[in-house]
């Protein structure tokens, strides 16, 4: 059982008008095998969470801690906190030219273990890992996300989730842009890793659609870099119901 605690968290990025406040003491704690679900109007703070948490160096933490089973992960450089378990699948994955998607992973999973994986094991693995993504395996040899449509973009990213084991993973609407093919085949995916690694997840979202495919132990509600609310998946169908307005104009 593994515990991510973060406490008080704040956060601000630089702008043309000086330093701007985004996270104004953000608690939140997931352990082993829980999904949260984190919602909220745009501009409210759920992905500077998630770069944050990932070491995105746009974003400068002034206060608070992130801790991985009691270590602060805030101290550790990016690929220290993958090795340490974190994953973070991101909105808007980024096009690697000249690096193939079989040689990414295979080096992810050899940084993370420690060691290569033996190779006609894994390439056994990456093939049954995108048959069940329903992705061309001649994919595996196309250089990372480049030519991808969105939905094989975000697929991709399921894809290294399901092969990499993380601890905790952070996914930043990853639902977004997905036909409901899509949004299906990628939720399985992520049932998948919850059911086989037992790994935390935290699902950043706008919309409820995704949380018909993966069922969330807990809800939050982001509004002004808070946490405004919290409860349980029928949170989530109030949402649905009422939109954020009376969150929003509690905020402001």
């Amino acid at each position: 059982m593994s515990t991510l605690e973060i406490r008080d968290l704040t956060v601000q990025v630089q702008t043309n008008e000086g330093p701007k406040q985004i996270l104004r003491g953000v608690d939140l704690t997931v352990r082993s095998g829980e999904i949260h679900a984190i919602m909220g109007p745009n501009g409210s703070g759920k992905s500077t969470l998630a770069y944050s948490i990932a070491g995105h160096p746009k974003y400068e933490v002034t206060g608070g801690e992130v801790l991985l089973d009691g270590e602060d992960i805030l101290q550790m450089s990016v690929d220290e906190r993958a090795r340490a378990g974190m994953f973070l699948a991101m909105q808007y994955p980024v096009e690697v030219p000249g690096v193939t998607v079989s040689n990414f992973l295979r080096t992810a999973k050899t940084a993370i273990d420690g060691e290569a994986p033996a190779l006609r094991h894994w390439v056994k693995e990456v093939r049954e890992a995108m048959q069940r993504l329903r992705m061309d395996p001649a994919m595996a040899q196309r250089d990372v996300n480049a030519g991808f449509s969105g939905g094989e973009k975000k697929r991709n990213e399921i894809l290294q989730m399901e092969l990499l084991k993380p601890r905790f993973a952070v996914l930043d609407e990853t639902d977004s842009g997905l036909d409901v093919d899509a949004l299906r085949v990628v939720s399985e995916g992520v049932n998948r890793v919850h059911e086989t690694t037992d790994a935390g997840i935290i699902l950043i979202t706008h919309y409820t659609r995704i949380l018909n495919y993966i069922k969330p132990d807990f809800v939050h509600v982001f509004v002004d870099g808070r946490v405004a609310e919290e409860g349980g998946p029928e949170l989530a169908d109030r949402l649905e119901a009422e939109g954020y307005d009376r969150f929003v104009g509690a905020g402001a």
